[in-house]
């Protein structure tokens, strides 16, 4: 034993003075310097790479055997001068371990490569300054597969020379020896030295990559680059730690230098990887990626997520990546998601087939705050050329009031229990450039619309085909300003009519300054349309429509309401409109038809108080206007509409009583008949010219039995001044109120209404009795040309002296407000 000791101390002994012998012969004799031709050559064969060495090429025996190259640059071929290096580096070094030497190993303990610089472009054609080093590796990829055929066919003529050689006839031996036995060590593999790639540690520290993309306008850096590995061996997983700086640019077109960032991330891998050098199947286990970004022009603020999941399979020899449970948990901070931190927090799992070009994403459910939760399944084909996706999309029940608040986009609704739910389901499918929901059930409130809607992913065309229940918009629209017209009419009472038009005229100016932009130019105009839309019933201004039936369509700057259609009160409306966005200001085209409509309910709903007349309702025309805000449209209003309503009635006044019983006043006479207590009439027409929001009235004529009444006038749109002047007479029918002379039938009952609409009511309308009594006179200065009747002019200022009485105190007020209802 003792011997055997002895022994086993020697032979140590001797192997320790060759490692000393060979380490001070290396030192001593052999300069690493001299490498450096070797290396830039090696460089050059095999990569096409020009590499410069500055700095020096230095040993390392202790405590490890190593090398370390510093101040490296390696250029592309006839890159310029004056143009950073394709990759350069502060220092690079490569240790191996001593024991693995002892037994004929390699084994490489340490890699280190620090300042690392890495510079990759694509040109404004889409070529990448690396595809000059791609199309050399692939063409000695191609060499040495031929090469390899080609000793492979050699082999086998060898090997078959060999099987003739042993059957042979003269059954010599000394051809049947091992023929390895004859060739070089390097060559026979008994002599060669195994390099086992099991590298203890490797670390790259302070690197950087740029990249610029001049064909997409972008570039993007990674700065700060700190990579660290250890164990890395290709048969088991080990651990990889990184860390760095990603930063996004623009780069403007035609300039060499990029533009500020858009964004700065602080990223930090941590994972368990397994490389598949043989089989090029690669595992990433235990992955978690946080970062940090900052965005341009959010003073500061921070968008945290955090990326994790326990495997990922990537396969790079049949294409296929499976990664499994992942989850992304996000905590964004803007300006435009409100005060308050965002969380999100996205679970998904996915698949992808490079070889199929297919892609599955399954399972994704995003949840956040104030209830969302948003669902489904994605499978998309044709991965690498058109991407074609299509699965299934849901979301639950939400308060998309809250979210509208936290963006701060909140609409003022008239109804705050408005928004409060919104849910929807549909498949989904489209491309790159359209998304398309062909089976949608959306629930908003208590609205259910069911069809389809695509839109154009860069907001240029909409395309849907809806269907729906029931829907108030009532509630979605802003709430009326309270006590505004009481207040305004208080007002007005107690100044005289000057004060009343500055103030109009003050408040009209004090809209138009405060009007915004009723629609989104730039939008529509860029905006292709194809809308249909159906509700059963639709509730606007109080008003409900029904069997309502939309169809809108748009291009080319030019947006169109073909048609639009409902029933309501026991008629019909149909309208069709236009809006030409080419054209500044703006041009608006409105073309509405009514029928049969039941007068009286229709304008309760539309003034909000109660009708002054019954009556079916029929109106039709087309109007003009220009502007882009609810104080310019008034204003460019240009058009005509014309209107009339049959066996209808006024309520509250009888104008045949007024008009009776103004003629037995002249007359000297009584009235014993009993009058309804409201005024019937047969039909009412009026024609209505609009020029420059000035609506001006020629014609109207109510035809009452045995009364004919007739008016003209002008009502300004914009300063909201009232200027009508009516006049009743009776007319010789079978029907007539009642018995008057025939010479009375040619004096009118003269009203005027004047004012500002903002006043009250009951103040537009008088009876007009200067101009009743010169009627009256002209008459009897007919009758009695040759003479002045002093009897005839006391007669009828008596006559007046009574109306006026009659008039003022008690029917004054009814024949008002049923002018009002009749000329407003």
């Amino acid at each position: 034993m003792r011997a055997l000791l002895r022994t086993l101390l020697a032979v140590v002994g001797i192997l320790g003075l060759v490692v000393v012998g060979a380490v001070v012969y290396i030192t001593t004799f052999f300069d690493p310097e001299d490498l450096k031709p070797h290396l830039v050559q090696m460089v050059r064969d095999q990569s096409g790479l020009e590499l410069e060495l500055d700095g020096a090429l230095s040993w390392s025996f202790y405590p490890r055997l190593g090398l370390s190259v510093a101040d490296a640059e390696a250029r592309l071929p006839d890159q310029p001068e004056n143009e950073q290096a394709f990759l350069a580096f502060n220092q690079a070094e490569v240790s191996l371990a001593f024991a693995p030497l002892l037994s004929g190993q390699v084994a490489i303990d340490g890699l280190n490569l620090d300042g690392m610089r890495l510079n990759l472009k694509r040109d404004a054609e889409g070529r990448g300054n690396w595809q000059t080093l791609v199309d050399r590796l692939q063409r000695q990829q191609q060499q040495e597969q031929t090469q390899a055929a080609s000793e492979a066919a050699d082999s086998s003529v060898v090997a078959e020379a060999q099987a003739q050689t042993q059957t042979s006839s003269d059954g010599t031996s000394e051809t049947t020896s091992d023929a390895s036995s004859t060739l070089p060590g390097d060559l026979s593999g008994k002599d060669n030295v195994a390099v086992a790639l099991d590298i203890a540690r490797v670390n790259v520290t302070d690197g950087s990559i740029r990249y610029t993309d001049r064909q997409g306008g972008h570039a993007w850096h990674i700065d700060s680059l700190n990579i660290s590995g250890s164990n890395v061996n290709p048969a088991k997983a080990f651990p990889l730690n990184a860390d760095f700086t990603l930063s996004s640019f623009l780069v403007p077109e035609g300039q060499s230098r990029e533009a500020e960032a858009q964004w700065v991330s602080q990223m930090k891998l941590d994972s368990q990887v397994k490389l598949g050098l043989d089989d090029g199947h690669y595992v990433l286990s235990d992955l978690k990626l946080n970062t940090n970004t900052q965005l341009a022009g959010t003073d500061g603020k921070q968008q945290k997520a955090n990326l994790s999941f326990p495997s990922f399979d990537a396969n790079l020899n049949t294409g296929r990546y499976v990664l499994e449970d992942g989850t992304l948990e996000a905590s964004l901070s803007h300006p435009s998601l409100g005060e308050k931190v965002l969380p999100l927090s996205l679970t998904f799992a996915a698949d992808a087939d490079l070889e199929a070009q297919t892609l599955r994403v399954s399972e994704w459910q995003l949840s956040g705050e104030n209830s969302l939760q948003l669902g489904g399944n994605l499978r998309v084909e044709q991965l690498l050329g058109a991407p074609q996706y299509r699965g299934q999309l849901t979301l639950e029940p939400l308060s998309l009031r809250n979210w509208l608040e936290r963006l701060g986009s909140l609409p003022e609704t008239a109804d705050d229990a408005a928004l409060k739910s919104l849910a929807l389901s549909s498949p989904v499918e489209g491309n790159l450039e359209r998304v398309s929901l062909p089976s949608l059930n959306l629930k908003l409130d208590d609205t259910t619309l069911n069809g389809s809607l695509s839109a154009g992913l860069d907001g240029r065309s909409l395309a849907l085909d809806l269907q729906g229940d029931v829907l108030d918009l009532d509630r979605y629209l802003p709430p009326a300003a309270e006590g505004s017209d009481s207040a305004q009419a208080s007002a007005d009472s107690e100044s005289n009519a000057q004060a009343s038009g500055e103030a109009s005229q003050a408040g009209a100016a004090a809209v138009s300054q405060a009007g915004g932009e009723l629609v989104p130019v730039a939008t529509l105009k860029a905006l292709d349309l194809n809308a249909d839309l159906a509700l059963e019933r639709l509730t606007v201004k109080g008003m409900d429509l029904e069997q309502v039936v939309l169809k809108a369509r748009g291009n080319n700057g030019q947006q169109r309401l073909e048609s639009f259609d409902a029933r309501f009160f026991d008629g019909t409306l149909s309208a069709t409109a236009g809006l030409d966005l080419r054209e500044s200001p703006l041009r608006w085209r409105f073309a509405p038809t009514v029928k049969d409509v039941a007068a009286e309910p229709f304008l309760a709903a539309l003034t909000d108080e109660e009708s002054p007349l019954r009556g079916k309702l029929n109106l039709s025309g087309e109007l003009t206007t220009r502007g882009n805000s609810a104080a310019e449209l008034p204003a460019k209003l240009n058009g005509q509409l014309t209107a009339n309503i049959d066996d209808g009635a006024v309520f509250d006044v009888n104008v045949s009583e007024e008009l009776c019983t103004a003629v037995a006043l002249l007359e000297g006479k009584q009235t014993s008949r009993e009058w309804s207590t409201d005024t019937r009439f047969d039909n009412a027409s009026a024609t209505l010219n609009i020029r420059d929001g000035q609506v001006r009235n020629d014609d109207l004529d109510i035809s009452i039995p045995g009364i004919q009444v007739t008016g003209e006038g002008t009502l300004g749109l914009v300063n909201k001044r009232l200027d009508y002047r009516a006049a009743a007479r009776f007319v010789d029918t079978a029907d007539a109120a009642c018995e008057v002379n025939p010479r009375l039938t040619k004096v009118p009952l003269p009203v005027r209404c004047e004012g500002d609409l903002s006043g009250a009511p009951a103040d537009w309308c008088r009876f007009d009795r200067g101009a009743f009594r010169d009627a009256v006179a002209n008459l009897a200065r007919q009758e009695v040309e040759d003479k002045a009747s002093e009897e005839v002019q006391k007669r009828l200022d008596d006559a007046l002296d009574g109306l006026d009485e009659r008039i003022g105190e008690d029917a004054s007020g009814e024949l008002r407000n049923a002018l009002k209802g009749l000329f407003q």
